[in-house]
């Protein structure tokens, strides 16, 4: 039977045809040294789009427009409802595009167009509504005091939660939309005005969604879009004085970077890095439900997953079973273009990363670990990785201990319950993990002792915008999503009167 292909929309057509500007002040202008980079689809190698080259006068010129609108003009005038009907009509504009962004999600991206339909596009829309209603939430307190040495003396005192201003925001490739959003929902609901740097690997939805927040009426200024690469237009935005902080997802190694660059100016900084995630199962877990929620841990998504399970724990008296099963499932996944409708996992975004993840298995090979299923390419066009399976692993190996971020698991056997925890916490990072088990005592024990900002029960990559996101250790400073990403947004101001 011949494979279905999505038509791509005349709409998306026209979008990725145009020239691709930044948006800097409410206009879409050309870079100022007048460069260019191709952006590529990566089911095919071929170039998909040509977008504008930022670099540090333009990153300059967007940090100047976001500044002023934040000092001046409509937005710092606007009450806290409007601001919140402002994001709630970019969800809704999102919303009503929902086909147009899937596709540029596949195309840019490579995940299947249906994936981005039921998942990147509508949990985008979720966040900017669930953010919207937190704009006239944002609240202070008041606080009795006794000032010991002021006897019979009244006080007033009470705190405000102000914008921290201008906002860096660079986003990483893997979920190029849900990203974008994660970031400017909240920071917009607290009244702060932004520069957003996309992945230069995946910058066309941003740039859609730069055309939505322009028609939604957000005043100039409020968000611009800079497109570019790390060290010429991220380095520069997060090294820059007139930001007031940056919130950076991305890799570890780069974290580090942002967090040096921003020691200038002592600018605020949130990250959400990588990670190693311990995925456990034991032997009294329903084996129907964790075999599948194993492999979706880590083939989500080509594994592209921060929180990916890529580190399997399995008890010895069903690590068998559960590896056949997770291989089983792996060999039924069909790796195509994200545009065909029967596929089940796209390509991997770039070239660079493609070389990584197979070097990964290489050195896997190496080192002495053996592939289940999977372990290359399939080979053609594209940046097409098998979904794998490894077993044979020890600690010291890179496959069990660095962030592959492809289709790759390691399992592991165990026995000693203590000796897992310590095993599942021996890594630098401390993202997510989960726990399938029947044992409910065992499962909330389990939980408490790993060092995780996520723990899942029976289950694994639930997110809900109302449910905070975030690593311990190397994974990262600060929460997404839930109230507590408004920290991340607003400083914290105490007022004290006498009465």
């Amino acid at each position: 039977m011949a494979t279905q292909t999505v038509d791509i929309a005349p709409a998306v057509s026209k979008f990725i045809a145009r020239t691709h500007q930044l948006l800097i002040g409410g206009r879409w202008v050309a870079p100022k040294a007048g460069k260019a980079f191709d952006v590529f689809n990566p089911a095919t190698g071929d170039v998909l789009a040509r977008c504008a080259d930022g670099q540090k006068e333009d990153v300059d010129a967007a940090v100047a427009a976001a500044r002023k609108a934040f000092e001046s003009g409509p937005w710092p005038a606007m009450t806290v409802s409007e601001r919140g009907k402002l994001v709630w009509k970019l969800a809704d504009l999102l919303e009503a595009h929902l086909e147009e962004f899937a596709q540029l999600e596949s195309l840019d991206n490579g995940k299947p167009v249906a994936v981005a339909r039921v998942a990147d596009v509508p949990l985008s829309v979720d966040l900017l509504r669930y953010m919207a209603g937190w704009a006239t939430k944002i609240e202070g307190d008041t606080i009795p005091i006794s000032v010991p040495y002021a006897p019979g003396e009244k006080f007033l005192a009470y705190t405000l939660r102000e914008p921290v201003g201008v906002v860096g925001q660079i986003i990483p490739w893997n979920f190029p939309l849900l990203m974008a959003a994660w970031k400017l929902g909240p920071a917009l609901a607290a009244g702060c005005t932004i520069v957003l740097k996309p992945a230069e690997q995946t910058p066309l939805s941003a740039l859609r969604l730069g055309d939505l927040v322009c028609e939604a009426g957000f005043p100039d200024g409020v968000v611009n879009v800079v497109t570019g690469f790390g060290e010429t237009a991220g380095a520069p935005l997060a090294a820059h004085p007139g930001v007031d902080k940056v919130a950076f997802t991305g890799s570890t190694e780069v974290g580090k970077l942002i967090v040096k660059a921003a020691a200038g100016n002592l600018k605020k900084v949130s990250l959400e890095l990588g990670g190693k995630s311990p995925n456990i199962v034991y032997a009294d877990a329903d084996l129907e439900t964790a075999i599948p929620g194993a492999a979706s841990a880590i083939f989500f998504n080509h594994g592209q997953c921060c929180c990916a399970g890529s580190r399997l724990f399995v008890e010895k008296g069903v690590f068998d079973k559960v590896v056949d099963g997770v291989a089983a499932a792996a060999k039924k996944i069909k790796l195509g273009p994200g545009l065909n409708l029967d596929t089940d996992m796209g390509p991997l975004v770039s070239s660079e990363q493609f070389e990584r993840v197979t070097g990964f298995l290489d050195a896997g090979r190496k080192e002495g670990a053996k592939a289940v299923c999977g372990g290359g390419s399939p080979g053609g066009k594209g940046y097409f990785v098998q979904p794998t399976v490894l077993v044979d692993t020890r600690p010291e190996m890179k496959v069990v201990r660095e962030e592959i971020f492809g289709p790759v698991v390691a399992a592991i056997p165990f026995s000693d319950p203590e000796q897992l925890v310590r095993d599942a916490n021996n890594t630098n990072y401390g993202l997510a993990a989960a726990v399938w088990t029947r044992d409910v005592s065992k499962a909330h024990r389990v939980a408490a002792a790993i060092r995780a900002g996520t723990v899942w029960i029976n289950c694994f990559n639930i997110f809900d915008a109302a449910l905070p996101f975030g690593g311990y250790k190397e994974s990262g400073w600060g929460r997404e999503m839930g109230h507590e990403v408004l920290k991340n947004y607003t400083e914290h101001k105490a007022v004290c009167v006498r009465l």
